[in-house]
């Protein structure tokens, strides 16, 4: 009976589509088109996702005071208030042009953000490895000229000496020294945030008070925790590493150098680690056909669904990141995705904010302990970009 039934309406549509004027039939194309357009703007929206609100507890850190105890819960830094502030007051003066609104200064040259999640075995052998390279190349004791070559947006008086912006009185720019380290833990259910204070402890009085360790009350994933952590920076530079150490953190020097090199006229800049060397070496090599699979068909992914600049990154997933401080408010603000696929996020705003992006090979190996489930979360990074791209494309997500 029902296939009776269908066969007749559609008999009947076809003889009424044959019949209909030709204005008739490109309107019932039109409107057609529209709803199908609505019904999917519908489920984007319904699918997308939204980062849950910021507790306040979230937005205090401890750290290990010059008694060597743990301190009390202290606020943490902002730097968006200040930026929201100057965008308001430039809006009343109808001067919002880009270059119109700097984000305040930084206290630091470099700030380093990693998330977290039960971390308590890997995180230790890390953190050394960082403050070590932190505190010989950007302690407070270097001098200036090791942080040289860095640019400031240019205003009224403004002039370049020496690779340097000058302030229009013939001498170049003082940039800040020093490095903080923020840890993220991300939710976590072990003994994540002990390991950080005892090893920045141990680290001695002079790094300890330099690490600020974040504990978020609920679980954001990998993306919510670096974002987090990017909102609350002071430095004039800002990286994010993974906790594993996984990536090798002298290469640092690497990216803030070829950062320098392709950052604009206001400073803005992103460079991001890339393990494609390695792609034909033996340690990629010897993994399982399925994850080189999946591997493969997410390169292609990216290529098919992201804007032209994102798609030419030959790995937008390592998780070594370095970023300007001035480009921070044309990302950081507008990130939704708080998963794996928060990298691709990250790039997209650049690119569409004209921010350059260099990619620099970096050294890199394979750490156990990894809760990546490759088959489940592969699947999950390809929906995800799909709802991210077309969130985007079709305005569920703007930056307004």
């Amino acid at each position: 009976m029902v296939p009776v039934v269908a066969k007749q309406l559609v008999t009947t549509i076809t003889d009424a589509v044959k019949d209909a004027p030709p204005f008739m039939l490109a309107a019932y194309l039109l409107l057609s088109l529209f709803v199908l357009t609505q019904i999917f703007y519908l489920l984007i929206y319904t699918v997308a996702p939204t980062p849950r609100d910021i507790l306040r507890s979230e937005t205090t850190y401890k750290h290990i005071d010059d008694n060597g105890s743990v301190s009390s819960s202290k606020p943490l830094p902002y730097w968006k208030n200040a930026y929201d502030q100057r965008k308001k007051t430039a809006q009343k003066k109808g001067n919002l042009s880009d270059g119109s609104i700097d984000i305040e200064d930084a206290e630091v040259f470099m700030s380093l953000v990693v998330p977290a999640f039960n971390e308590e075995k890997r995180l230790g052998v890390m953190l050394r490895e960082a403050v070590d390279y932190l505190q010989k190349e950007y302690g407070k004791e270097k001098p200036d000229s090791a942080t040289n070559g860095s640019i400031r947006r240019r205003s009224k008086g403004v002039q370049e000496q020496n690779g340097h912006v000058g302030l229009g009185n013939g001498s170049a720019e003082k940039l800040p020294a020093g490095w903080e380290v923020l840890i993220i833990s991300d939710g976590s259910n072990d003994k994540t945030v002990d390991t950080a204070l005892e090893c920045a402890r141990s680290l001695g009085t002079e790094s300890a008070g330099l690490i600020r360790v974040i504990s978020l009350v609920e679980n954001r994933g990998k993306g919510g925790a670096v974002t987090h952590g990017m909102r609350h920076v002071r430095g004039k530079y800002a990286v994010f590493a993974d906790a594993d150490g996984a990536s090798k953190f002298e290469d640092l020097g690497k990216l803030l150098r070829e950062l320098k090199k392709v950052q604009d006229i206001d400073g803005r800049g992103v460079a991001v680690g890339s393990r494609a060397h390695l792609v034909g070496s033996e340690e990629v090599v010897k993994r399982s056909f399925l994850r080189n699979l999946l591997m493969h068909s997410f390169h292609l992914l990216l290529w098919i669904l992201t804007p032209k600049a994102t798609a030419a990154i030959r790995d937008t997933q390592c998780g070594f990141k370095l970023f300007s401080r001035p480009a921070l408010p044309y990302i950081v603000p507008y990130m939704h995705s708080e998963s794996w696929i928060f990298d691709v996020e990250m790039l997209m705003l650049a690119e569409a904010a004209s921010i350059p992006v260099a990619e620099v090979p970096i050294g890199w190996h394979e750490v156990q302990g990894s809760k990546l489930n490759v088959l489940w979360d592969s699947l999950g990074m390809a929906w995800g970009l799909f709802v991210l791209r077309a969130a985007w494309a079709m305005g569920v997500y703007s930056r307004t």
